[in-house]
């Protein structure tokens, strides 16, 4: 039987490793769909991109030369051990174990993102991580730390489920192929209805509480009663997921794997005072190790060309790499309230590299379901004074390498 994230966080946890549509966000909406969606053609269409130019590799001379060993655990069908000098990821053996996640406000159980990591050690490797994302222009969107509020999340309230068409997104035996719930009067991520119209990453994510499930899909269009979609993945929010998630090398809605709305963070939220999550943020692809992914992420892609595995492209980050603000940062320095309840978060819980883009943080849209709204409460460049260099790495365990060999877990399996 496969261990849960309950004994998992008691057991595993110290492993050694390294490794948006509201009014207020539309201006960072355009620039992040069209990131992720010219640098991303994700979740697994890149098993066609090995051939990604590394236009870094000048740099990576000085940088990818960090001394300490990493005997990577790679649990693909490479027939090797990967015994590579990694001198990203290094010998990082946290002796501390992270505080146990409680159950957050989506899954039934304990999930990754619902634990602590402020008392964690950061990772041997952090310093090296960090200086050379930060020499590599650190953050998308020109460097500042900006955030995008153009996901919605939209509940079904009795809404008929309907089937839909797979289009070239959608990856045969990784993806869901159920029909889903699609509320009347909803949107697509960054657009004003569910037709996809600026060919942006269109995610379409809707709960139904009455059934515990949640819906999230990637490039859905739904045009003229016709229904396409990308990859769908279906989250049950009652069973104990084990470390692999949906399956280990196994896609989502997101490149890494992982849920999206469960890392989002909310105006509700941050009006109530506590962010009691890991929040999602995204990086250039060009900044994204290829083709490895740590814990709790599942999946990585070609499409990062950040360098291969050990040794080339060892100072980039893996998907699923875990970021902590750091412990002395001044809060009282951020212009409002909201920003400061958003760098507590950050501190406590981190933030967890799901996909490839150029708006760093990932919130909410108000539009739907939301009883507060963004407006004076917090805005799109109200975090952009936070540098890498605030930041450090989080030691959550050993680097997987992603083959492409996808094998999804059984939804009703304990």
């Amino acid at each position: 039987m496969k261990t849960t994230w309950v004994a998992w966080a008691a057991v595993v946890w110290s492993l050694s490793g390294a490794c948006g549509g509201d009014a207020g966000g539309s201006a960072v909406e355009v620039v992040d769909a069209d990131a992720d969606r010219d640098a991303d053609r994700d979740a697994d269409s890149d098993r066609d991109a090995d051939a990604d130019a590394d236009s870094d590799s000048a740099t990576d001379t000085a940088t990818d030369t960090a001394t300490a060993t990493d005997t990577a655990t790679d649990t693909a069908t490479d027939t090797a051990t990967d015994t590579a000098t990694d001198t990203a990821t290094a010998t990082d053996t946290a002796t501390d174990t992270v505080t146990t996640p409680v159950p957050g406000a989506w899954f039934t159980h304990p999930m990754p993102w619902d634990a602590r990591v402020d008392e964690l050690p950061a990772a041997n490797a952090s310093p090296t991580l960090i200086a050379a994302l930060a020499g590599r222009g650190g953050w998308g969107n020109g460097g500042d730390f900006a955030i995008d509020f153009s996901i919605t999340v939209l509940t079904a309230d009795g809404s008929p489920y309907r089937a839909f068409t797979p289009n070239g997104d959608f990856f045969d035996g990784e993806c869901d192929p159920v029909p889903m719930p699609v509320p009347a009067g909803g949107a697509l991520e960054g657009q004003d209805a569910y037709a996809c119209d600026d060919d942006g990453d269109c995610h379409l994510i809707v709960h139904d509480p009455a059934a515990r499930l949640l819906f999230e899909m990637w490039r859905a269009d739904l045009t003229g009663g016709a229904f396409s979609g990308g990859c769908l993945a279906v989250w049950h929010l009652d069973r104990a997921y084990d470390d692999t998630l949906r399956g280990d090398q196994c896609t989502s809605a997101d490149a890494a794997g992982l849920p999206i709305t469960p890392l989002l963070f909310t105006a509700d939220e941050v009006a109530a005072g506590h962010i009691d999550h890991a929040i999602r943020f995204i990086l250039p692809n060009g900044r994204i190790r290829n083709r490895t992914y740590v814990r709790p992420a599942t999946h990585a892609t070609g499409a990062a060309s950040g360098g291969d595995p050990p040794p080339r492209g060892a100072g980039r980050s893996a998907r699923g790499v875990r970021l902590r603000l750091r412990a002395d940062y001044p809060l009282a320095s951020l212009p409002s309230d909201g920003a400061r309840v958003v760098a507590r978060a950050l501190q406590r819980f981190g933030m967890i590299l799901a996909d490839g883009g150029q708006i760093a943080l990932t919130a909410q849209s108000d539009r739907f379901g939301s009883t507060r709204s963004w407006d004076g409460l917090l805005a799109a460049d109200d975090l952009e004074a936070l540098a890498v260099s605030d930041f450090e790495v989080v030691d959550l365990g050993p680097t997987f390498r992603w083959t492409g060999d996808c094998v999804l877990n059984d939804p009703e399996a304990e």
